[in-house]
Parts: structure tokens; C-alpha cells; sequence
């Protein structure tokens, strides 16, 4: 029996996170956190990888760095194509958005959106004029102009998951759900069903050399393989109840591999299988520190590939699948669910589940890993004065302490019944509070005078679970917030609590009063109602950001005007950053970076300065208040700048359009297809263009494109 060894060896990064970055950029996992699903490779060097929310990735040495391009769209991107060289390309994702570029992915041009919902898949199979989108729609759609026009050619019987034009234009093959496979022979005019013998979940088919002989894979553990065009397809035994999302032949029709996942104890973990008989026999390696894995990428031979997945996951072999060095990296893949810098934006630390503690001395360019002690939730995470003494809290009535930043963790006593929501600290190392929930869900408040020696059970004033606790000026006056609005108040470091009238509110998750003890705010659960007090809680109004989600935490950085909140959904992966500039009166979405839950944000010295953490290890950082989303382009060491400052007038436009202030300067103007048309100065914006809709960037700069628009 034939066997693969499979030997997982770390490879060496060259990312350099926060250097020269502007907006929310990640700092774990590298270099991104968002689901990889989509992959291109043009040559063992140069190539491509698609995700979510936007999510595009170039590499030209092999993987050793990777540089995020700019998308423009936020959302999630399912497939990625460049049919004959690095430079022209195409993208295609959910709302059926269609991206294409001409110059290696510096810029990305919108073609369509919305002509259908979902597309999961693209195919140009010759070069890039004629090609092919399909997805969850049920239509196949095509364009012969590059992506100028798509049209919707045919209605399908399934949702297509996988096409493959394997020699010309006219026979390709398209496979999903339900087990479905479709052959057309005339361009996709006309889809005939194949009998496959299944109703199951079809991933990806790929014929290597001509349209006789093919796979698919799919779940559960399913791989087919034809070797007269379809009329018959034969079950090649996996014997595996698992998933399978790509198939690849990269030579010939004997050599492939399967890529995938598998579940074990509740865990995901990526899978390849390779066979080098054609698939008589499929050698099945699990590797157990790479999550799910969704896209694969031989460019050449069965020797040098890649795989994607989950968390941003980056694997690459050079030897046939022998050994794969992972080309991502993740410190933790655990939910991260506090951060706190204190008085520093250098040196800081993230707490969260299964007793992850990390710091970093940098300001995030590195975060490691330190030694907790305990596999219990943490939620809570504050060094009061600065970075030698901290205190983290969690559930199960985990209390740990450091007196030396870190380097050790000593759990000091308390009922093991209790859950412990928030810790806070006001002015020094000794004096603190702890709030959470008892066994029966009910309000616990406790305090210590001697730096957690001891703890204090202090009256709550409100059965209801209280969640987050700030002392905004002294160890006097604080406030903590709950389940169903609750906010108890006390004037006299706890010696009583006194309930305010609730709001309306499932549950306020955070509080935050960063100047004094008047001027406040609280969020939670929705994230429609954000409450702020000017009266030291007497009063307090909704002022709503529009986001239906819960939000986990506010934070206002030493001002009452400058905030920012975090939120998500754990069901539907979604999240959300709001700020203010106003004091709340209005709350504008920041462009997102990551579809994980987001549960922490804190700016330790400024409004500028400032740190996300959230699900799967998550954390982003931003040095311009989150301004923008621009990444520097790591290796080449140019910076993509945003020129979404700059005022065209009049946009939409009839007969041309003006810069004001920049009337002497020139700008290049591309059109929907990604085509350069012109080269224009800042006075005659569009003079001559036909009507439609362009975008704009400054002349030999690599930025971030304006979009304009002329009218007839």
C-alpha cells in the first residue's frame, strides 16, 4: 500500500504589520484573518488568493510575503482567475459582484453587481475575452468582451459550485447542488444533465488534459471520475465522511490532489488527499495545526503548490505533497474578547477563551503567548498604573494577577461558582471592582482595597448580571451596566449601589465615562441603542448608530466627543465599527476588514492610536483612527494612498468635471472594464468621454480609485 508522509514545517515571514498603514490593519492572524477561498497562480512565484470581505492577496516570490490589494468592495469574494498572465484578472463573489484588473491588481474595476445574488465561480478558458460566472442562481452567465457585458446565457437545474471549459469555449462541464452535473457543448447555450447518481453536495470538477477525462469532488467524501466525457461517472472510494472543495490534476490525469475538510471532537482541520494512479488510490493526510482548507493552486507540475482555508490559512509544498511549510501565521485562533494598553500604545495585552493571555512589546508587531495557567473563558483584561502589575478575570471565578508584566500568572482565590464579566482598577494597583453573575445568574459586585488578596462581596442593588464597570475619576464614583438595561451607580466606593432607571436595553454589555463622572455612555444588546448621560446618570439618551448587532464594547479615549464601538453576530459572521466625532449625535460605519465578531476596542493614549480584538484571534490595529483601509504594499514598498478627499465637481457630470484645488495636476481615468481611456488635468475631468461610469486616480500613483460618473 502506498503511503505520503506529510510533515508540516513553519516558514519564514517577512510581514511587517502597522508599517507605514493606514486605516484597520491586521496584526493576527498574518496576513489576514478572513476566509480564503479562491486562488490563481500564474507561474511557482506569482499568484492570487480570494475571501471574504473583499479580500485580495498577491504574492511574487512565492509566497514568502503577500501584499493585500484594494478591492473596493466589501463583500465576500468566492473565486479568483488570471487566464493567460499576471496582469489581467478576474474576481467574482457574493451580490453578484464581478471584479476585473489589467494591471496585475494595483487597481480593481467593478463590472457588475446584483445581475444575480451569489457568483461562486468563473472560468475564461482560452484567454480573457471569453468567459463564464456562475453560482448559486441557478444561470450561467457569460461575457465575450472582456467583462464589459455579462449576459445571462442559460437557467441551470442546480446551484453551480464549479465549472471547467477544459480545451476551447464550447465544452465545459458545471457541477453543485444537488448532486448535479451539467455538460454543454455549444458554449453554454444549452446545459445537458449527466447522471451522477447522487443528490449530494458538489464542490469542483477539473478535466487535466481534454474533455474526456474528469473529476468532481464534493461532500460527503465524495470524488467521481469520467473517462468518456460525462456519459459515465464511477465512484472512486474516499471512505471518508468529509468535506472536499477542490480538485486538481496539474499535469496529466493520473497525478492529483483533493482538498478539504475534517471534523474531529468538534474541531476542523484541512485535509489532502493525493493520488498517483489515477485514483485508484487517494493518500489521505490530516494536518492537524491548518484549519479547513477551501482552494488549492498547482501552477505548473504535481511538485510546487498551494492550499487556502480558514483563518487565512497559506500551506505551500514544493516536493509533491511530501512536507508544507505554512506561509500564514496565527498566534492564537481563539476568541480574543478584551485588550487593554496601559498609558502606553507600545506595550499592551489580549485575554479570551481557553485561557489565552498575549502581549506585545511593540505595538503589535508581535504578540506572544503567556502562560495563564487555566482553559477558562477570559472576558476581562486591566493594568491599572502601568504595564508591570494587571489583573484578568473570567469565568468559573478565574482571577489572575502579574506583578511582572506578565511573565507569570498567579490565580488568587474566589468562588468557583461565579463568572466574572469585567475588572477595573480606577487609580492605583490595590483599590478594584469585579462585577459578573452567581451560579443563579444574579448580580455579583466584589472589591479588594489590597490588590486581590482579599475580595469584598459588595450589594449590587440589582439581581440582574452585570457586565462591564467603570470608576471614570476615583475609587468612589463608578458605574455598572447588565442584563435587561440595568445601571446601578455609587457615589461611596460600593458601599451602596443604587439602581437608575433602566433603559431599553436586552442587556448593556459596556460603559464608559472617559473624562468624569457626569458625561457617559453604554451599549449592548441591540446594537441600535447607544445611551449617553451629561448628569451622571440622572438621565440618559438613545442616540442609535444603525447597527442592529450587539456591541460588545465603547470606548472613548480620553474625550467625550472621539468614540469608537465594536459589534458582530456570531450566527450570520458578521461585524461592524462605528465612531463619532459629535459626542454620539451621529455614528459612521468604518470601512470593515474582517467578517469576525469583534469584542474589544481600546485606544490607549488617543483617538488615533487604537486596537481591535474579536473571534478566532483577531486583532487590528489602526494609527489613523481608522480613517481608511489602505495596506502599503509590503514587499515593493510602495503605499497605496486614498484620494477619497478629493471633490469632483460636478459628480455625475454632463460635459466635464473639475478637482477643485487641483486643477494643474493629472489624473488617470479607467473604464468599467479596468481599461486605461485617458489622461486628464484636474480642469477637464472627462472632456470628450462618452456617458458612463469611470474611475479616477491621480497619474502614476498607485491609489485607492474615485468613482465618477457622465451623463448624456
Amino acid at each position: 500500500m502506498k503511503t505520503l508522509r506529510f510533515v508540516l514545517i513553519p516558514a519564514v515571514l517577512f510581514l511587517l504589520p502597522g508599517i507605514g498603514q493606514t486605516g484597520w490593519f491586521w496584526q493576527n492572524p498574518l496576513p489576514t484573518g478572513n476566509l480564503l477561498e479562491g486562488s490563481s497562480f500564474i507561474d511557482p512565484n506569482t499568484g492570487y488568493t480570494v475571501g471574504f470581505v473583499g479580500t485580495i492577496l498577491k504574492t511574487t516570490d512565492g509566497g514568502a510575503s503577500w501584499i493585500t490589494q484594494r478591492s473596493g468592495i466589501e463583500e465576500r469574494l468566492n473565486d479568483v482567475q488570471f487566464p493567460r498572465n499576471a496582469v489581467t484578472g478576474y474576481a467574482v463573489g457574493d451580490r453578484g459582484v464581478v471584479l476585473k484588473t489589467t494591471d496585475g491588481g494595483s487597481f480593481w474595476a467593478c463590472q457588475s453587481r446584483g445581475l444575480v445574488n451569489f457568483l461562486d465561480c468563473v472560468e475564461f478558458p482560452l484567454d480573457e475575452q471569453t468567459g463564464y460566472a456562475s453560482g448559486w442562481d441557478c444561470v450561467v452567465l457569460k461575457t465575450t468582451t472582456g467583462g464589459a457585458a455579462w449576459d445571462t446565457i442559460a437557467s441551470v437545474p442546480c446551484q453551480v459550485k464549479g465549472l471547467d471549459f477544459p480545451e476551447d469555449t464550447q465544452t465545459g462541464y458545471a457541477v453543485g447542488y444537488p448532486g448535479t452535473i451539467l455538460k454543454t457543448t455549444d458554449g453554454g447555450t444549452t446545459w445537458v444533465t449527466q447522471l451522477s447518481g447522487t443528490d449530494d453536495f458538489f464542490e469542483s470538477v477539473h478535466f487535466p488534459l481534454d474533455d474526456q477525462t474528469g473529476y468532481v469532488v464534493g461532500e460527503p467524501g465524495i470524488i467521481l471520475k469520467t473517462t468518456d466525457g460525462g456519459a459515465i461517472w464511477a465512484y472512486q472510494d474516499s471512505g471518508r465522511h468529509e468535506y472536499y472543495f477542490t480538485v486538481q490534476f496539474p499535469e496529466n490525469v493520473v497525478t492529483g490532489y483533493v482538498i478539504g475538510s475534517t471534523s474531529s471532537s468538534g474541531s476542523y482541520r484541512g485535509i489532502v488527499l493525493k493520488t498517483t494512479d489515477g485514483g485508484g488510490f487517494w493518500a489521505r493526510q490530516v494536518l492537524d495545526s491548518i484549519p479547513s482548507l477551501y482552494s488549492a493552486s498547482f501552477p505548473l507540475d504535481a511538485q510546487t503548490g498551494y492550499a487556502f482555508g480558514y483563518l487565512g490559512a497559506i500551506i505551500k509544498t514544493t516536493d509533491g505533497g511530501a512536507t508544507w511549510a505554512s506561509q500564514s501565521r496565527c498566534v492564537t485562533p481563539y476568541h480574543l474578547r478584551a485588550v487593554h494598553f496601559p498609558g502606553t500604545d507600545q506595550t499592551g495585552f489580549a485575554a479570551g477563551d481557553s485561557g489565552t493571555i498575549l502581549r506585545t512589546p511593540d505595538g503589535g508587531a508581535s504578540w506572544r503567548n503567556q502562560v495563564s495557567g487555566t482553559r477558562n473563558y477570559l472576558m476581562s483584561v486591566n493594568f491599572p498604573v502601568d504595564v508591570q502589575t494587571g489583573y484578568v478575570v473570567g469565568r468559573y471565578g478565574t482571577v489572575l494577577k502579574t506583578t511582572n508584566s506578565g511573565t507569570t500568572w498567579s490565580r488568587q482565590p474566589f468562588e468557583t461558582t461565579t463568572h466574572l464579566y469585567d475588572v477595573f482598577f480606577p487609580t492605583d494597583a490595590s483599590t478594584g471592582y469585579i462585577v459578573g453573575a452567581n451560579s443563579s445568574n444574579a448580580a455579583i459586585i466584589f472589591k479588594t482595597t489590597d490588590g486581590g488578596g482579599t475580595w469584598q462581596s459588595q450589594n449590587p442593588g440589582t439581581s440582574n448580571s452585570l457586565w462591564s464597570v467603570n470608576f471614570p475619576v476615583n475609587a468612589l464614583t463608578g458605574y455598572a451596566v447588565g442584563y435587561r438595561g440595568t445601571i446601578v451607580k455609587t457615589t461611596d466606593g460600593g458601599g451602596t449601589w443604587v439602581s437608575q432607571p433602566p433603559v431599553q436595553s436586552n442587556t448593556l454589555l459596556s460603559v464608559c465615562f472617559p473624562v468624569d463622572d457626569q458625561t457617559g455612555y453604554a451599549a449592548g444588546s441591540p446594537g441600535n441603542y447607544i445611551y449617553k448621560t451629561t448628569d451622571g446618570g440622572a438621565s440618559w439618551i438613545n442616540q442609535p448608530a444603525d447597527v442592529w448587532d450587539d456591541i460588545y464594547c465603547i470606548h472613548f479615549p480620553g474625550t467625550t466627543q472621539t468614540g469608537y464601538a465594536v459589534s458582530g453576530d456570531f450566527e450570520s459572521s458578521k461585524s461592524f465599527t462605528v465612531k463619532t466625532t459629535d459626542g454620539g449625535i451621529s455614528w459612521a460605519f468604518q470601512t470593515p476588514v474582517s467578517y469576525q465578531i469583534l469584542l474589544g476596542v481600546h485606544f490607549p493614549l488617543n483617538p488615533q492610536t487604537g486596537y481591535i480584538v474579536g473571534a478566532s484571534g483577531t486583532i487590528l490595529k489602526t494609527s489613523d483612527g481608522g480613517a481608511s483601509w489602505v495596506e502599503e504594499e509590503r514587499t515593493e514598498g510602495r503605499k497605496q494612498k486614498a484620494v477619497g478627499s478629493l471633490k469632483v465637481s460636478p459628480n455625475p457630470f454632463t460635459s466635464f468635471a473639475t478637482i477643485p484645488g487641483q486643477e494643474g495636476k493629472r489624473f488617470e481615468m479607467y473604464d468599467i472594464a479596468g481599461r486605461k481611456v485617458g489622461t486628464y488635468k484636474g480642469d477637464r475631468i472627462g472632456e470628450g468621454l462618452r456617458a458612463g461610469v469611470y474611475f479616477l486616480r491621480p497619474e502614476g500613483k498607485d491609489a485607492q480609485p474615485l468613482r465618477v460618473v457622465k451623463v448624456k
